[in-house]
């Protein structure tokens, strides 16, 4: 590779990662916790589609992409930009008449797709890896919020006196202060009961994207002026909600894997 072709790579790469939801660590969590609820049946289909690549590895290929210009019409499927002040009601109803190209439609799209015994195998390979990281991105609250903040991007605040944003706060800070591997992270928060699971993973996609719109309200509302410091206190109250994020989003992935390949 060239050094101008390699410069502009490194470039690509670098600006994707303010938009990355969770950063590699987090989407890895999430995809080793779901690899460890899989039926051997799913695990065996999966194997078979994404060679020796594990479901967590697997996890950052949507974000990896990105430093390809001919797959930039896949920005838009790692996030839904909502109207503030919606109730459960008002935001289901939003939902169902939703026809743009956002993680909503998109997820649903995969799922379908998936579904399809004659997919060709580079369309179901393409869509497994997306399918993978579209569940992390809905988990990680920020990316279903506001357009007008492009979801936290242009809100500046200080992370232990280091200019950041909201939205990478979320997506790798908090996660990486707590200095763990992926496997690491997951094995300390992986902890739930059977009758826990089920019930996440019975639970209607809407409600997976609510849950995280209420979450990203609250995380709105503690943000009262420009560039805030946010440091050891922000991350003591913040961590659990974090954590649960996490967990919920390998499990519910799981139990559409589980689903897909039964």
């Amino acid at each position: 590779m060239g050094i101008k072709k390699l410069l502009c790579f490194v470039i690509a790469a670098g600006l994707s990662l303010s938009v990355w939801a969770w950063g590699p660590t987090g989407h890895r969590v999430v995809g080793q916790i779901a690899d460890s609820y899989l039926t051997p049946k799913a695990k065996a289909a999966i194997h078979k589609i994404l060679g020796n690549e594990s479901v967590a590895i697997s996890s950052n290929w949507a974000d990896f992409i990105k430093s390809d210009s001919t797959m930039s019409y896949l920005s838009p499927w790692h996030y839904i930009n909502i109207a503030a002040g919606m109730n459960y009601s008002d935001f289901t109803n939003y939902l169902k008449s939703d026809t743009a190209t956002d993680a909503y439609t998109k997820l649903n799209f995969l799922i379908k797709e998936l579904k399809n015994k004659k997919l060709d195998a580079a369309k179901k390979k393409m869509y497994l890896h997306l399918l993978i990281h579209i569940v992390g991105d809905v988990h990680q609250p920020m990316h279903v919020s506001r357009a007008e903040d492009q979801g936290g991007n242009k809100i500046k605040v200080l992370w232990f006196n280091e200019p950041t944003n909201l939205h990478s706060v979320w997506d790798d800070k908090l996660i990486e202060m707590q200095k763990l591997s992926y496997t690491e992270y997951a094995a300390n928060i992986n902890h739930s009961s059977l009758e826990e699971r089920k019930k996440l993973q019975q639970q209607p996609i809407v409600k997976w994207f609510y849950e995280s719109y209420q979450i990203a309200d609250s995380i709105y509302s503690d943000i009262t002026q420009p560039d805030q410091k946010l440091g050891y206190r922000y991350n003591f109250d913040n961590i659990e909600t974090l954590n649960q994020q996490l967990l919920k989003g390998g499990i519910r992935l799981a139990g559409i894997l589980n689903e897909l390949f039964k």
